[in-house]
């Protein structure tokens, strides 16, 4: 099997639907903001009360960690929680982007799978120019 047959038989049916890309020198993560969780009163977030802390979770498991709300609050005043890993293809209504590691990898060929940096946007990506009628 030629080199370039076994690259292309590893691509995946989905790759937008990948948490990470791992097809290049450059490492890219699916990321998303449990803050914004929180400030968009998002309906998958769950919390629970342990050791006289309440923590808050993602119930669709989009992230896995469960995380201090104090914290995460104090944290978000001062200047943003931050991201976490994303382990599930984030929701339309997930604040989530593509982190990219050693972008200084990056060779002229460029990204091997441009699909993956696509992220739900509760709407197609694509705009129906015509229509074609059948007489």
């Amino acid at each position: 099997m030629s080199k370039h047959l076994r690259e292309a038989v590893g691509l995946p049916l989905r790759p937008q639907e990948e948490t990470e890309c791992r097809r290049c020198e450059v490492h890219c993560d699916k990321i998303v903001y449990p803050g914004a969780c929180v400030r968009r009163s998002c309906p998958f977030l769950y919390a629970y009360e342990a050791f006289e802390h309440t923590y808050v979770g993602c119930m669709q498991k989009i992230y896995e960690v469960e995380i201090d709300l104090d914290l995460l609050r104090m944290a978000e005043e001062a200047k943003g929680f931050g991201a976490v890993k994303a382990k599930r293809e984030p929701l339309p209504m997930c604040q989530a982007e593509v982190d990219q590691c050693y972008t200084h990898r990056r060779d002229r060929l460029g990204c091997r799978n441009p699909e993956f940096s696509e992220l739900p946007v509760g709407q197609p990506t694509f705009r129906v120019l015509a229509r074609v009628r059948r007489s």
